[in-house]
């Protein structure tokens, strides 16, 4: 039991750094796309549109509707996939095929604007997968690992009930640290995407994605 849960602590620190590093990334080097928070393409979109923007704001539009069918897809693959983790191993795949598609077109010719945005939108697909897996499999990370608005809550009110009772409730303050693991792996993902994604661009995709494949390959051997 007590490795069950170890595993959880690691599980969930590696998917929400992940998740912070792909949405950052592709924030900072393909046009400000949202991979992870696709609702928020709709509020960049819409600031994009009153500032005048041109066509381009609308491909941001696109992530909503391939984010659905990626969590689709994640459904289908849980229905068939004896493993759990086999969600995760397809998340890697694609992350290191768009990373190794972003370099070769750069080798290839000039970094054109249809490879950056194809490179985002699959992408956006990986971490429908990753959303598919959270739902799907609640109970193998301590919390949402790609959007923090409702870890970020949990933790306030753990944190209230802490300070009330002076840090003395065992359950509470368990509570508490799950969620400071899921919030500091993705504040850790968000930065190492900024670094990333500013200096290296897409290409970096291929770490995130390895980690995700290297995470599938420990829990198929361990079960």
């Amino acid at each position: 039991m007590e490795i069950k849960q170890n595993n959880i602590w690691y599980v969930t620190l590696l998917l929400t750094i992940i998740a912070g590093y792909c949405d950052t990334v592709t924030f900072v080097a393909a046009d400000s796309i949202f991979s992870a928070h696709v609702t928020g393409n709709f509020i960049v979109f819409a600031y994009q549109i009153i500032k005048g923007s041109d066509l381009h704001a609308w491909i941001k539009l696109l992530t909503f509707p391939i984010f659905i069918i990626a969590v689709i897809t994640g459904g289908r693959i849980a229905l068939k996939a004896t493993n759990r983790y086999t969600i995760l191993f397809w998340e890697g795949i694609i992350l290191v095929l768009s990373g190794i598609a972003s370099y070769a077109f750069g080798y290839l010719q000039n970094f054109e604007e249809w490879t950056m945005y194809t490179v985002a939108m699959t992408t956006v697909f990986a971490m429908g997968l990753q959303n598919a897996f959270g739902k799907l499999y609640a109970k193998e990370t301590h919390g949402p690992t790609t959007m923090m608005t409702g870890n970020v809550t949990q933790a306030s009110l753990d944190l209230g009930n802490l300070l009330k009772n002076g840090f003395k409730d065992a359950e509470v303050l368990l509570s508490f640290k799950k969620q400071l693991v899921t919030l500091i792996g993705f504040l850790v993902g968000c930065f190492l995407g900024a670094v990333a994604g500013k200096f290296f661009g897409l290409g970096t995709l291929i770490l995130p994605g390895t980690a995700m494949i290297i995470c599938y390959l420990y829990h198929r051997d361990s079960q």
